[in-house]
């Protein structure tokens, strides 16, 4: 598309918006319903799609991309009549006689720009959000996973017309395009580096953004850890779609006395969940193009592995790797991994573990692996992160009831669930004064008896 056609477009969801068909309760329930039962519809192409696009088997793309999407429309349909309404709100004594609420209303057009890695449930469900808060919006899903694109591009075709949402496709200039339009809300999912970008654009028509970005996220297992359960859901959270998620672990943080056997449980239970040799399991997720597989042959160059390490660039494989004797100046420090190699440091001193925390930009999650509560809280209460997670890794991202989202360098703005149709809602404050009783306090002129009033009524 060109700026014309994304112009005329915009122009096009404008005029619909202002029907205010968007803001019926019931117009936005029956757009969830039509949607849910498209993506019923597509499921099957939407299996094979990213099985084509990241090696991803029918398990994990359900667990990860489409039963995500499908709870998080369930959860919206259950609530949203509930959040939509007016809130009452009360007065302080000298506004007698009138009436206060706050009214939940649509931002009007958004625009929702994902990444490559969940590229159906990254895209959809942020989507889920703007329409459950009666927005028109255009959605700019990644190139870099081009069958899922298209069978997305069907899929929203056929359930709306345009002028209420639109998937834009293209080059990465399209978005440069999309961005000299003025939106009414951003949504970006993406790394740091393009969030900066896409802030700045924004800015220029103040218009309000959520940046959901990564980092390098820390999980500190603690010497009395159960180390067999600890290993098992290291491996699980961390391989994941091929270590290429937001809330991966990207480093561990091991007391020394127990590193070792950690090692040896996160080697058996990689060998137990992927085999013997991980290029012929069908449960290991690739990476989504060789550019990448080189970058992550690039950080491995001369690491200490301890086991892993293989990779092919033309079939975009990449080994579960972990990785020995890691330096803060080493390159797999200075940047978030997103693939599936795991850097090991050790640790003598917890105190100085969580300094070299919080002496690195903010992480998107500060995950502890401890069986003792006052440790779990004692780690939290002294780092910082969007969101953190203890005794387990990526899968608290499932809950529909806890709101997702970093702070500094991970970014800022929080969605799932109710966070989510609140952050596609502008809460509009409105007072209604009655008109049969005026007190006379407030207008001039000023005597001392009105002054002492209002004063003793404001303290």
């Amino acid at each position: 598309m060109n700026q014309k056609d994304i112009h005329d477009l915009v122009k096009r969801q404008d005029e619909f918006f202002h029907t205010g068909q968007t803001r019926n309760v019931k117009f936005r329930k029956t757009q969830l319903k039509k949607l849910r039962s498209t993506i019923f519809k597509y499921q099957d192409r939407i299996y094979e799609a990213l099985w084509k696009d990241l090696h991803k088997n029918k398990m994990e793309v359900w667990a990860t991309e489409i039963g995500l999407v499908l709870q998080e429309i369930k959860y919206m349909l259950r609530n949203l009549s509930n959040w939509s309404r007016p809130q009452p709100v009360g007065n302080p004594i000298l506004m007698f006689r009138a009436n206060s609420m706050i009214v939940p209303e649509p931002h009007g057009r958004v625009l929702i720009l994902s990444p490559w890695n969940y590229p159906f449930q990254l895209l959809i469900n942020p989507l889920v959000g703007a329409i459950a808060a009666g927005n028109c919006a255009i959605i700019r899903p990644s190139s870099n996973t081009p069958n899922t694109l298209k069978v997305m591009e069907k899929l929203i075709l056929e359930c709306f017309p345009e002028k209420y949402i639109a998937l834009v496709d293209g080059p990465r200039e399209t978005v440069d395009l999309l961005l000299e339009e003025k939106f009414d809300y951003i949504f970006f999912t993406g790394s740091s580096a393009v969030g900066k970008k896409i802030m700045e654009r924004a800015s220029r028509n103040l218009t309000p953004v959520s940046l959901e970005l990564g980092g390098k996220n820390p999980c500190f297992v603690t010497r009395d850890a159960d180390l067999n359960l600890a290993a098992r859901r290291i491996v699980w959270g961390k391989f994941l779609n091929g270590g290429q998620s937001c809330v991966a672990i990207d480093y561990l943080l091991v007391d020394q006395e127990i590193k070792q056997d950690l090692v040896e449980r996160i080697t058996y239970y990689i060998e137990k969940f992927y085999g013997s040799d991980p290029s012929q399991s069908q449960d290991l997720t690739y990476i989504v193009n060789s550019a990448n597989v080189v970058r992550l042959k690039e950080l491995i160059r001369n690491a200490d592995i301890i086991l892993g390490g293989d990779n092919d660039p033309e079939t975009r494989y990449f080994a579960p790797t972990l990785v020995d004797n890691v330096k803060l100046q080493d390159p797999l420090m200075q940047e978030e991994i997103f693939g599936p190699v795991l850097p090991i440091l050790e640790y003598q001193d917890l105190d100085e573990a969580i300094a070299l925390v919080n002496n690195r930009p903010t992480p998107l999650c500060v995950y502890v692996i401890s069986p003792r509560r006052s440790q779990q809280w004692d780690i939290f209460s002294r780092t910082r992160s969007g969101f953190s997670g203890f005794n387990d890794s990526a899968i608290l991202f499932a809950n529909p009831n806890l709101p997702v989202g970093g702070k500094g360098m991970s970014g800022f703005g929080k969605y799932h669930g109710k966070k989510s149709f609140d952050t596609f809602t502008h809460y509009r404050s409105v007072f209604i004064k009655k008109n049969k009783i005026d007190l006379p306090l407030r207008y001039p002129p000023q005597t001392k008896c009105k002054f002492e009033i209002i004063r003793y009524l404001l303290r």
